[in-house]
C-alpha cells in the first residue's frame, strides 16, 4: 500500500469513527411527543404522581421600587445525600436560564431559594430538582 493511500484510508477510518457515534446518538434522541416525561407539573405527575405535594416547588412573588423578589420553597424533607433536593433554577418567559440556586443537604435545612430581579414582569418558571424523583416545573404570573 502506498504511503499517500495509507493516509487517506486512516483519515476516512477516523472521521467515520467520529462521525458515525453521532449520528446514530442524533436517531436515538427523543421526539418532541416523548419529551413529556423530562419534568413533572401539578397537571402532569407520571409515574410520581403521589409526590407532587412535597416536590412541586411554591413560587411567591413581591414587588417593590421596580424590584421582585422571588422566593421558591420545596416543602421536602432534606435527608442528607440520600434524599434531598439539589437545586432550583429559575426561567424566564421564554425559558431561558436566570439564576440557580445549589443546595448542600448537610447544611440546608430547608430548600428554600430568593432571588431578586429588576423591572421583570410575565411568567416566571422555577424548576425543583429531586435527587431521587426527578425535575419539577411550576409557573407564577407577575
Amino acid at each position: 500500500m502506498k504511503r499517500r493511500d495509507f493516509i487517506q484510508l486512516s483519515a476516512v477510518s477516523l472521521a467515520t469513527g467520529l462521525v458515525a457515534p453521532v449520528i446514530s446518538q442524533a436517531e436515538s434522541l427523543p421526539s418532541a411527543s416523548q419529551t413529556a416525561d423530562i419534568y413533572y407539573t401539578k397537571d402532569s405527575a407520571g409515574r410520581w404522581s403521589g409526590k407532587v405535594a412535597t416536590h412541586l416547588p411554591v413560587i411567591e412573588t413581591s414587588k417593590a421600587d421596580g424590584k421582585v423578589t422571588v422566593k421558591v420553597t420545596t416543602p421536602h424533607e432534606m435527608k442528607g445525600y440520600e434524599h434531598y433536593i439539589v437545586k432550583h433554577v429559575l426561567l424566564d418567559k421564554d425559558h431561558k436560564f436566570i439564576a440557580e440556586k445549589m443546595f448542600n443537604p448537610l447544611e440546608d435545612k430547608a430548600p428554600v431559594s430568593s432571588f431578586t430581579l429588576d423591572n421583570y414582569s410575565g411568567t416566571l418558571y422555577a424548576l425543583s430538582m429531586c435527587n431521587k424523583h426527578d425535575l419539577w416545573l411550576a409557573s407564577a404570573e407577575l
